[in-house]
């Protein structure tokens, strides 16, 4: 097949989700079938980035929408892993094989339009198809469960509120939160564009000017109230404004790489089906993130207090939940009717990442 087909395929492929838009791979056309992957992650610098484990889901959302794409030309795509220790850096193999019975995949027409819809959405209740649908597309590996009722929809807006804290006044993650945002734009092709952040235009330039010190934020925080209308705009409201939270859980607690790929191809589906549904949906990853700190025992900051936090809001969790700390987390979001974003991240070119 020709090295054009390829290119298209990854053209789509590139629209796979990342943590903050990190977009963590670089492509290489090994032969005329072959794609190789090369994944990195962000651990070392990214706060949320817990063992390399959210680039990893992020590596099965871009092999699923790549096996997506594939089938427009009737290729079929399979995908193997070469990866050692702790996989700061796994290839993936992508072999693609003609099929000429192979039908486009139904969710093939959604993979540009999927975005994220940070603000706040409509309340009105999904439909049984609507949740069914979803339900379905994350596969049999996983379950979801759901936060739909106005009760449910306040405790979760209630622990996004609690996680929202400890996000802002983590030393560690304001670089992270200083440098994922590109101000001043309604399109970003590596970061988070202002534009789609979800805050007003006025709290948007306040938190344009305090970030640009973490003394400046240490001191809005501690005596100015600072995290209040961040957390009001990005986490209460929109956790109360939304049809349902959703909460995707691998029946099997992941421990090989290849468990957090397969997380990400259900998260992808679960994605895309959402889109297809004429539903909006917003990740909201810190408090799955902040449990999997607490339940492993680890500090994540020089500020011990906020690991107290963490495990505090890792309890009220599973209450909320009706879990124990031995189940695992995979994937939470919130989902819902509204308008399509103006503004969006869109992505680095193909010829921006493939391997030099």
């Amino acid at each position: 097949m020709s090295r054009e087909i390829l290119t298209k395929i990854l053209d789509l492929a590139r629209w796979a989700p990342s943590g903050d838009n990190t977009q963590p791979w670089r492509f290489e056309i090994a032969g005329e079938q072959h794609i190789r992957v090369h994944g990195f992650d962000t651990r070392d610098h990214v706060l949320y980035d817990y063992d390399g484990h959210p680039s990893h889901i992020a590596h099965g959302a871009l092999l699923e929408t790549l096996r997506i794409a594939a089938s427009k030309w009737g290729l079929k795509a399979a995908w193997s892993t070469n990866s050692k220790g702790d996989h700061r850096t796994p290839v993936y193999d992508v072999h693609l094989v003609s099929d000429p019975g192979l039908q486009r995949d139904a969710l093939f027409d959604y993979i540009e339009k999927r975005t994220v819809q940070r603000r706040p959405m409509q309340t009105t209740p999904l439909t049984a198809d609507r949740r069914q649908a979803l339900a379905t597309a994350v596969g049999d590996a996983f379950t979801v469960q759901w936060f739909e009722s106005a009760a449910q929809r306040r405790q979760v807006a209630a622990l996004l509120w609690r996680s929202a804290k400890i996000r802002l006044i983590c030393p560690e993650a304001y670089p992270v939160h200083k440098n994922i945002i590109e101000w001043g734009a309604r399109f970003s092709k590596d970061r988070i564009p202002e534009e789609a952040v979800g805050v007003d235009p006025l709290t948007a330039r306040l938190m344009h000017w305090v970030m640009q010190s973490w003394s400046r934020v240490d001191f809005f925080n501690r005596y100015l109230a600072g995290t209040v209308a961040p957390r009001l705009q990005l986490d209460l409201l929109p956790g109360l404004r939304c049809a349902a939270h959703v909460l995707v859980r691998p029946k099997q607690a992941p421990k090989a790489l290849e468990d957090w790929v397969n997380l990400g191809v259900a998260v992808q589906r679960l994605w895309l089906t959402a889109t297809q549904q004429n539903l909006h949906l917003q990740p909201q990853m810190t408090p799955v993130i902040f449990r999997w700190y607490a339940r492993a025992g680890r500090q994540f900051s020089v500020d011990a207090h906020l690991a107290e936090l963490a495990s505090q809001m890792a309890d009220d969790f599973e209450v909320i939940a009706q879990v124990k700390p031995s189940e695992p987390f995979g994937f939470f979001a919130r989902v819902g009717i509204c308008p399509v974003p103006l503004s969006r991240s869109v992505r680095l070119e193909v010829a921006q990442q493939m391997q030099a």
